[in-house]
């Protein structure tokens, strides 16, 4: 299921766009909104528990490991 997101900040993330290629870097402005499908999870840091996500866009893309304190849901 796709839901809609919004950025709320200004992000750098690493885009994977196939397994054979290298990562390429995104700067994701404040505002943006896309579609995704999003894989919850919790890691465990140095500050302790964080929410984060792996994003997989529309268009076959995916980023890993954004924190939920970066987007939130439009709908």
């Amino acid at each position: 299921m796709y839901h809609t997101i919004e950025f709320r900040k200004e992000l750098a993330v690493d885009l994977e766009v196939s397994p054979k290629l290298p990562l390429e870097r995104l700067a994701v402005r404040e505002g943006t909104r896309t579609k995704v499908q999003i894989k919850p999870y919790v890691i465990e840091t140095e500050d302790g528990l964080i929410e984060v996500a792996d994003l997989y866009f529309a268009d076959g893309t995916t980023t890993r490991m954004v924190p939920f304190e970066s987007f939130f849901f439009v709908e």
